[in-house]
Formats: C-alpha cells, structure tokens, sequence
C-alpha cells in the first residue's frame, strides 16, 4: 500500500512539473509588453505594415514579416547592368551597393565609454521621416532595414517614408510590407524640405527622428538623441556623422572631435574642436554644442518644430536650409548638439544624381539668399561679398519668415555670433585694397567746404603718393561694400539720375552706402546706376560734384581704374 502511494505520489508531482513546464513555455511565447528586446510592436498606423486588428504585432509576426518581405524581387527591379556605367543613375557604386546584404553587420565605431550609458526606460517614441526620390532601392532599403534592427523597437512609432514624386512609385509602396514602414507620396516634385514638412505633418510620435535616404543607422543610435530631447524638448540633437565610401560602401568612422561650422558664403564645413574645446572635455560621451548641423540627420521634439515653424518651405529642392533652420534654433531660444555616442553612416556623393529645375547653383543662391535676408541682419553684407552672385538674385517673399522671427522674438545674429560662434570673426579692413579711383588724369578726392560739416566729393588732378592731398585721394573698398575714407563713404540721399554722390558717415547698414565695380563701372547697388563725372568736367565750380547717372558702356565719363576688383 504504502509503495502504491509513493508512485502515485511520484506520478503527480511529474504531471504537475510537465503541466508547469508546458505554462512556462505559452508564456514566453506570449510575453506581455515591456521595454527591451520582448516589446510588443506597435503597428505602423496609415498606409503601413505591421497592421493588425489591434495595431500591435508579436515578435513571431514582426520577424514573419521580415523574412517574407520579397527582398530579391524589390531589389531586381532597375539592378545595374554588366557594361553600363555604375554610377550614372545614382552618382555612387550601384554595382557594390546591390553586393552588400541590406541587413549587413556593422562595426559599433562609438567610444567603449557609451556602451556603459544607461537610458531612461521612459523614452518617447519618435516617428522616423525619411524622404527621397528617385533613390537606389538598394541604398533605401538598406536604410530601413538598418533602422528596424538596430533600434529598440518601442522607440520606432513609425517609419514615414516620403516619395518625392518618384518614376516609379512602387519603390516606395513596396516597402510597406515591412513592419511599422508607411508611405507618403507627392503628387509633383516638391524637394526635400516641403517633402520633410509634409512627413512632419503626417507624423503621429511626439518626436521627429529625419534621416537621409542612403544612410545606415549604428548600434544604440536613438536613445542617446531621445534621452537629451526628453530632457529638454528646445533641443536640437544630430548623431557623429560616418562616412559610407561612395565607390566601395566601406563603413568608416568619422572623428568625434567635430562640430559644423562654416563662411561667411554659407559654405558648410566641418571644423576640428580647438585644443581648449577638447580640454574642457572630460568626458568621450559629452555633448558637442555645434553652431550648425549637417541638415540631413537630426532629431527635434514635434511641438518645438512647429512652435518654429518647421522648415521655410519657400525654398526650393535641396541646400541652405540647413543654414536657415540652425540660426532660427539658437536665435529663438533653442540649441544644436552632436552626440558621440550616437552613430550613423551616410553616403557621401560628389554630385546630386537629379535635377534642379533652375539649376543647383542658382537653387543654393536663392535657399541662402532667403537665410541671409531674413536672420543675419546688417551682416548679410559679408555673404554678398563672400558670394556676389547672390546679388541681384531672385530670393522670393521674406514677410512671412520676418514676421515668424518678430513673434517669437528671436535674438539678433550679433548675439549669435558673440555666444555661439565667435570662432567666425567678422571681415575688418585690414586686408582691404586701397588706393586712388582715377579717370584719365584725375582722381576722386574728399575737399573740405568752409562752413560744411561734412567734406564734399570732387575730381580733381591726381597727386601722386606724396603731399597732403594724397590722403584725400585715398580710398578703400570695404567688405561691407562701402568705398571709405576714414569715418565717411559714398552715398546717396536719393536714388535717382543724376543724384548727388555725397560723402557721408559710414554705416553699415545703409544701402545706399553699397557699390561694386562692373567692368570699368562703379555700380551703385541699390538704383543700379553708376558713378558719373560728366558734370564734375563741365568746368563750372558750382556744379562741379559726381552723380550716378543710367549706366552705359561707351560713356568715359563713367570710366574708373580702380585698385580693387
């Protein structure tokens, strides 16, 4: 009896060991939510994959849908072609991007220091933009692929793809047989920025993640740039930038020793942390304070942007807004950083592979244009004299974004330059030419008038270098665009023919104070006319003054040799 009891014993506390086992094992595979690798994945709202009656999918389903997504025939569509050029359509090797797997591994190029960083487990999720057209399907896959295995998957609200009117639109729709991908296409070319703007508006997150078309994201890319927004929502926060070989597709590290920067042209360009930089920073995982960033990848709360007011969709396809939208971040209250522990790679091309409608010079010219108008104040005359095609280019409507930059009661480009950037010093005019401005054998001189305040301008024999006149006939062209003699420049006090040229105080930010030399013309840039001496030759002492007058090539009287260009 008693061996009896002990095998039924035995027999029971096996059934219930197998029964628990079984329970154990239902369960793991129907883990509730929770943040790290077993997150329920919440679906891609819209027009996306990943879609089920209760906008989430298991793990089981989201790597079903990885797995079943028909990557060789969405790639055979255009593959490059033995014979032809491999960069023709793309401006990179089509021919070795097509080689590299679209989930290829990576090497985590990071500081070991932000392997230890621990994040919030609370972070916002952030719905990811990512625009293109006309793009490698191989580059643009790669790029989703990245995000969707090396990104926390609670983090990903949403990959917002936005098709800038492409060939062929199935590049896109294609893609949302993939988990949490919706698309947005339009229905012209619209370009980059009104393409971004529109990916804005249709996001659902809190935050904006807005990524390049031909990237790949690195290990633990996202949360260091949500755990800085989250703390402070006026932040603007952009990974290291690596560098995808354009030819080889080579993954190679960037220095994370860099910030943006750049001219008084506008002209982008990375800038080394000088040595004092360098030594206040005690920590590889600190935060860079940047005066500008790339423009292609960043991540920005929602609420902020459109309290800025998003991108300045006046411009045109690609270039500058960069520029436009980092001086509105710092001027109205906001900041620009670079996180080292946050890595993404990017293909970096020689040439755009699309067009411009009004060509790509004269597309920046204008997107810089508008930048300079409208946030760098009196300085706006350095980006004319650093890049005098701008002039006398079309830039469009200014009210709006001058308006925008009056309600939020946005700080002067001074100030930005005195608290963000004074590594980028203002031009003096040491390094001006100067001379005498000669017609024939006589010079522009500044004469002295009994009973006037201000000296007069006339023509006069040329003196040479010696005597006390040569002083009065000594003339610098500024940066700013002046023609000066110590404190006083030429101007006008109207703009018509046959205004006076009068000798005023220099100031910067009188227009009229603003010439270029056109040939052997001295323009005068706000009228358009040029600096005549006809009357000044008319011999009659009281007549005998400079004026601006229509401009005409064969008139000698509007002939100057000038010592600058």
């Amino acid at each position: 009896m008693k061996r009896l009891c002990r095998r039924l014993a035995v027999t029971v506390a096996v059934l219930v060991w197998l029964g628990a086992l079984v329970y154990l094992l239902v369960l793991s595979r129907r883990r509730l939510p929770e943040l790290g690798s077993g997150a329920v994945r919440g679906g891609g709202g819209g027009a996306g994959g990943g879609e089920t009656a209760s906008n989430q999918i298991s793990d089981a389903e989201w790597e079903d849908m990885l797995e079943r997504f028909d990557e060789r025939g969405y790639l055979n569509a255009r593959r490059w072609k033995p014979g032809d050029d491999p960069y023709t359509l793309y401006a990179f090797n089509q021919r070795e991007s097509e080689r590299i797997p679209s989930n290829r591994a990576l090497r985590d190029t990071r500081h070991f220091r932000c392997a230890t960083i621990r994040y919030d487990s609370d972070l916002p999720p952030t719905s990811i933009i990512i625009t293109f057209h006309n793009e490698a399907r191989s580059t643009l896959l790669r790029t989703v692929r990245s995000v969707l295995n090396r990104t926390p998957v609670h983090l990903i609200h949403e990959i917002i793809l936005v098709d800038d009117f492409s060939d062929d639109e199935s590049d896109c729709q294609l893609l949302i047989k993939l988990p949490k991908v919706r698309c947005v296409r339009n229905p012209q070319r619209e370009g980059l920025i009104r393409s971004r703007v529109r990916g804005a508006d249709s996001a659902k997150a809190a935050v904006l993640t807005f990524l390049d078309s031909h990237c790949e994201v690195n290990k633990d890319w996202l949360p260091p740039l949500l755990q800085r927004i989250k703390q402070d929502p006026t932040r603007v926060v952009s990974p290291v930038i690596d560098i995808i070989n354009m030819d080889t597709f080579a993954y190679v590290a960037a220095s994370a020793d860099l910030r943006g920067g750049f001219d008084w042209s506008l002209h982008f360009k990375w800038e080394q942390l000088s040595p004092e930089q360098r030594a206040r920073r005690t920590d590889p995982a600190q935060p860079i304070k940047t005066p500008i960033i790339a423009g292609g990848l960043f991540v920005i709360d929602r609420s902020w942007f459109n309290h800025l007011g998003k991108y300045d969709t006046a411009m045109d396809i690609w270039g500058g807004e960069n520029f436009e939208i980092s001086f509105r971040v710092w001027q109205c209250g906001g900041s620009l950083e670079i996180l080292p522990c946050s890595r993404v790679g990017h293909v970096f091309r020689k040439k755009h592979p699309y067009v411009f409608p009004e060509g790509n010079a004269n597309t920046y010219i204008k997107n810089t244009r508008r930048t300079a108008e409208v946030w760098m104040d009196d300085f706006s005359l350095f980006y004319y004299s650093a890049r005098p095609a701008a002039r006398g280019k079309s830039y469009g409507d200014i009210r709006g974004r001058l308006e925008l930059r009056k309600k939020l009661k946005c700080k002067t480009f001074k100030w930005y330059l005195d608290n963000v950037y004074p590594e980028l010093k203002v031009p003096d005019d040491s390094d001006s030419k100067s001379g005498v401005i000669k017609q024939r054998q006589n010079c522009l001189e500044s004469q002295r008038v009994e009973g006037q305040e201000l000296p007069v301008l006339t023509l006069a024999p040329c003196v040479g270098s010696q005597g006390v006149n040569a002083i009065k006939q000594e003339w610098v062209y500024t940066h700013g665009q002046q023609i000066r003699q110590q404190q006083h420049c030429l101007s006008l006090s109207t703009t018509f023919p046959a205004s006076q040229v009068l000798l005023l105080p220099c100031n910067m930010a009188d227009g009229k104070q603003r010439w270029q030399k056109s040939g052997t013309h001295l323009e005068h840039l706000v009228s358009r006319f040029c600096l005549d001496s006809e009357m000044a030759l008319d011999g009659m002492d009281s007549s005998r003054m400079l004026v601006i007058s229509p401009c005409e090539l064969s008139a000698y009287t509007q002939r100057w040799e000038v010592p600058f260009s």
